[in-house]
């Protein structure tokens, strides 16, 4: 028997017609039917849906129910997420279909959408139970991102260096500090003059992208040019403008239709911070000049004062206890610091590290930000699938309604990378058959979507750059393209960034990336914005796009279907039922290829109707077609 034949949907048996079959993650209290299609000819005995309860492994059996679907035979069963669950607001469970035949039994289950294959154990399907007032806030839906390094953004010259600050005298200059080799120490007190107020001046030019929500990294007072070591929570660092300038940045932006989300970094504080104070910088008791200090409680020592709990061994990052009272008292109580910033005007936080977050203070600070803002913005900065994520041996409930809204997408960032620039069908494939269909549709839909962060290789590198492989640090920081595979990569990029905008969730630009910025991993990914030396035929391309992205309303939350993934060519459809559908045509290859439709789609450039359409090389087209049941197939002659 071919098990690829064997298919299996999961709807929701009080909804009339057919009702998207591909979410695998369900509200407590939703009753999900199950039915296997078995082949034609093909007849079971009986069936029995078993499902495993992550948490303790407790084992639910369904039998199913044989069903006639036309000459196939099939099995259905109903799932009581409520029963589930039990007494549990939500829960993570695996199950696979046991089919016995007359000539014994097989189970099956992967993770292969639709298609159902004989199963290993450890191969069962996902199913993801949330809370059922899992809401996630609906002002950033269709919406785009911006994500801002303060310090490399622009400057207005209106701030003054701080003491024991390096500022270039000239914005262009190359970056200089960099770790001689891997693991070497690095100051990071190398500065450029970014601000707050240069953001300001800027607004327009971030508009006229489509964006309506800026990310900006750290604000707070802080020593290094990162800000991730933080000084002080209570008060905007004063080479970025100080606390007036966030506020002045705050009502600009939203004078604009923009809005601000603040980088919440509660894992670690600096070493040389009001509170560690090791330095002696400040004029307060901090936790390594005496276990008096009332910040003592808030970091583990094991020889004082100078071995102590840090992120990752940097020693200029103390960990904190994040279930401390008094800390947690400080950073979430009714006038702590997450509440005092979202009043002031911040419409959300990135949760820096969240692996390293505790599930108690994440359940806490989603409640203390819809306190202080009901439509307050939680995203988590996890760089795997947010769904069933192992961290420090504790499985995490980030995705299921009481902690984030959604999650940093790193997986989607390298599945288009790669696809783009190698042309890797499986990674693109198993992303929409594995991370989407296992995301619940609240966080899908609003997925922080980049190509790229402070913390990557710049994404036109990573698209036609050479392998930083061997290569020193002075090597990296000197390295450029040469014109033909810039070329190349501009192309690829602006496929990458098509397809990024044509994906389920909120697309991030990373500043930069629409002016062409080249740059290998931290620091160099970190270039000041080159300020009339953009790529300007690639901002244009950008801006494009994001107009096409705000003016099309199936974007919001509409499902996405990979109707079709080559090597050299796909086609992604996204449908709400609502409105009208929308299919990104794409060709990464270097020559034309032609389409055939088994429905008329219709550009959006305004084209008339038609069932074939050549796609130049390296292009991308958005069309509207006539059905959702749509198929596309290359023309014979071109393949």
């Amino acid at each position: 028997m071919k098990s690829s034949c064997i298919a299996e949907r999961l709807t929701l048996p009080d909804l009339p017609g057919e009702p998207p079959a591909h979410r695998r993650a369900f509200g407590r209290g939703t009753r999900v039917r199950c039915t296997v299609t078995l082949p034609e000819g093909v007849r079971a005995d009986s069936a029995v849906l078993r499902i495993h309860r992550d948490s303790d492994g407790e084992m639910t059996l369904l039998p199913m129910e044989s069903v006639p679907l036309g000459a196939a035979q099939g099995l259905s069963a109903v799932i009581d997420t409520a029963a589930l669950c039990g007494e549990a607001p939500d829960g993570l469970f695996t199950y696979c279909c046991d089919v016995y035949y007359p000539s014994g039994c097989v189970s099956y289950g992967g993770e292969a959408y639709g298609a159902l294959s004989p199963c290993r154990e450890d191969e069962r399907r996902q199913l993801l139970v949330c809370r059922a007032a899992y809401e996630t806030p609906a002002w950033l839906l269709g919406g785009i991102l911006y994500h801002i390094f303060v310090d490399r953004f622009r400057t207005s010259h209106r701030c003054a260096p701080k003491p024991g600050v390096v500022l270039h005298e000239h914005w262009d200059d190359p970056i200089w500090q960099y770790p001689s080799e891997p693991g070497a120490p690095v100051a990071n007190n190398e500065f450029f003059g970014g601000d707050l107020y240069g953001i300001i001046e800027k607004l327009d030019h971030i508009a006229s992208l489509g964006v309506t929500c800026l990310y900006l990294s750290p604000v707070f007072d802080a020593a290094s040019n990162h800000k991730y070591d933080t000084g002080d929570y209570e008060h905007v660092d004063a080479m970025f403008g100080g606390d007036e300038a966030l506020t002045a940045l705050f009502d600009a932006a939203a004078a604009r239709g923009i809005r601000v989300i603040l980088d919440g970094v509660f894992n670690h504080t600096g070493a040389d911070s009001r509170y560690f104070n090791r330095f002696g910088h400040y004029d307060l008791l901090g936790a390594y000049q005496s276990p008096q200090s009332p910040y003592a409680p808030w970091y583990h020592f094991t020889d004082y004062p100078d071995e102590y709990d840090c992120w990752w061994g940097v020693k200029i990052l103390p960990r904190v206890s994040c279930d401390e009272p008094s800390w947690r008292e400080y950073m979430l109580g009714e006038d702590g610091v997450a509440a005092r910033w979202l009043r002031a005007g911040a419409a959300g936080f990135r949760l820096d590290v969240a692996d390293e977050l505790s599930d108690g203070f994440l359940d806490a600070f989603r409640r203390c930000a819809r306190r202080a803002r009901p439509d307050a913005m939680i995203y988590g900065e996890v760089w795997e699938d947010a769904t069933n994520k192992i961290s420090y041996g504790r499985r995490r409930a980030y995705l299921r309604g009481a902690q984030l809204d959604s999650v940093m997408n790193y997986p989607l960032r390298t599945a288009i990378l790669r696809y783009i620039r190698e042309g890797d069908v499986a990674v693109l494939r198993r992303f929409a058959d594995e991370v989407y269909r296992r995301c619940p549709k609240p966080a899908a839909d609003l997925w922080m979507n980049f190509l790229g962060t402070h913390d990557t290789v710049r994404a036109l590198t990573a698209l036609g750059g050479e392998p930083p492989d061997g290569a020193s640090n002075a090597e990296l920081a000197a390295r450029r393209m040469p014109p033909p595979a810039r070329e190349k990569a501009l192309a690829r990029l602006r496929l990458a960034y098509a397809l990024l905008i044509a994906m389920p969730g909120i697309p991030c630009i990373f500043y930069g990336d629409e002016a062409g910025i080249e740059g290998y991993g931290d620091p160099f990914c970190r270039r000041p914005y080159p300020w009339g030396h953009e790529d300007k035929a690639l901002l244009a391309d950008y801006r494009a796009l994001g107009q096409m992205r705000r003016s099309q309303p199936v974007l919001r939350d509409g499902e996405m279907t990979l109707t079709a993934c080559e090597t050299d060519w796909l086609a992604l459809l996204r449908d709400n039922s609502r409105d009208a559908p929308l299919l990104l045509l794409l060709n990464r290859s270097e020559a034309p290829l032609t389409l055939s439709f088994s429905c008329p789609v219709r550009a959006l450039d305004g084209e008339k109707e038609k069932t074939t359409m050549t796609l130049p090389p390296l292009s991308a087209r958005f069309t509207v077609p006539a059905s959702t049941t749509i198929t596309v197939s290359r023309l014979a002659a071109d393949a």
